[in-house]
């Protein structure tokens, strides 16, 4: 079956298929990675022969702070009044009076909040008091290209100092 929308020999983007190619460069980041591969597309090679992939990947969770009843509910409380602004100034567009659903937003939107953000905090009896952010990074990031084409793309990397 042929995709007219995508590259011979390529699989249709979005799939989860394992990467092909050679590796014509191995960097500790993505920036460099990335560096790499404009490198390439400045020498006016095929990019799209290339491939940057992600490889030892580790999920990394930065804490971002502690968690205190006080910053719980002050976060309930703001994202809260936000949803709720944004649903009364929704109604009061369409309403005759303005201030009157501004107000009931805001009211409703700051009880839906706080009970959102404070039953789960509850419910997690000190087990959780922290906040962080997760991010997918990789130990390192190969640059494989086709076999067709990946002598002269190694040969040009090899002139690359990063």
């Amino acid at each position: 079956m042929t995709n007219p929308l995508g590259q011979p020999g390529r699989p249709a983007p979005g799939l989860p298929t394992p990467p092909s190619g050679w590796p014509v460069g191995s960097y500790a980041t993505y920036a460099e990675a990335q560096h790499a591969v404009d490198y390439l597309s400045d020498q006016n090679f095929s990019v799209q022969d290339v491939t940057i992939v992600g490889v030892d990947l580790m999920q990394v969770e930065r804490v971002t702070g502690k968690l205190t009843w006080p910053k719980v509910i002050g976060g309930g409380i703001v994202s809260g009044a936000w949803l709720g602004l944004f649903f009364g100034l929704l109604l009061g567009i369409f309403s005759t009076d303005f201030l009157g659903p501004l107000l009931v937003g805001l009211v409703g939107g700051i009880v839906f909040g706080l009970i959102s953000a404070t039953i789960p905090y509850a419910a997690t009896r000190g087990q959780r008091d922290f906040s962080s952010t997760m991010q997918l990074v990789a130990g390192r990031y190969d640059v494989l290209c086709e076999p067709k084409t990946a002598e002269r793309a190694r040969d040009l990397l090899a002139k690359l100092a990063i």
